[in-house]
């Protein structure tokens, strides 16, 4: 069973009918003494990071898919939900995350863009594959995906699975073991997006 965590930071029904879709049952969960009985869990998400990090922790969310993270199941993240996933953001200050995937979440540079380029990005842009994960079975080196975000992840390249050029190149897709991030949104992403959803329910 999935569950959807509901941390009041919105897309949930469009995460939740795009499972449908692909003939899956999600459950939106805010209770976090719920999350352990799951399967797997996504963690949606449109907002600003440290809002959604205060919610998760006054709610006692942010133990829940800790714990959950530990269990080896799968987790995925999308859009905010993956930026949640990792260290650290500068979105409105600085900002704590999970922890969950070793690196930060920082603004679009755009001193490093060769012209100029509107922020936050936004629209299709291709998904390059650096390396082959379960989640990107039966998807070509090189697919489109639906983007809107001004701020980025920042890591290692072992914990890099996709990236995106945008003025510059930037880790697009990340994970971690059994821990998964997307920053464009599968749900919004036609084809490509629910390939991905269901090669999450098929991990």
């Amino acid at each position: 069973m999935l569950a959807i965590i509901d941390y009041n930071m919105g897309n949930l029904a469009s995460v939740k009918n795009a499972f449908a879709k692909i003939g899956a049952e999600a459950k939106i969960v805010q209770n976090p003494d719920e999350v352990a009985s799951f399967d797997k869990i996504i963690l949606p998400g449109v907002g600003a990071f440290g809002d959604a990090m205060e919610h998760l922790e006054k709610t006692g969310m942010d133990e829940a898919i800790k714990a959950f993270a530990k269990s080896g199941k799968p987790l995925l993240g999308i859009c905010l939900g993956m930026q949640l996933l990792l260290e650290s953001s500068e979105e409105f200050g600085s900002h704590k995350g999970l922890g969950l995937i070793p690196g930060k979440v920082v603004h679009f540079d755009k001193e490093k863009f060769p012209k100029p380029l509107k922020v936050p990005h936004m629209g299709w842009n291709e998904l390059f594959v650096k390396q082959k994960t379960p989640l990107l079975e039966n998807l070509p080196e090189a697919f489109y995906l639906y983007f809107v975000h001004s701020y980025h992840a920042q890591c290692d390249e072992k914990y890099i699975m996709g990236e995106t050029l945008y003025g510059y190149t930037f880790p697009s897709a990340i994970y971690n073991e059994n821990i998964y991030g997307f920053q464009p949104h599968p749900e919004k992403s036609h084809k490509n997006g629910l390939q991905i959803l269901k090669n999450f329910m098929d991990m």
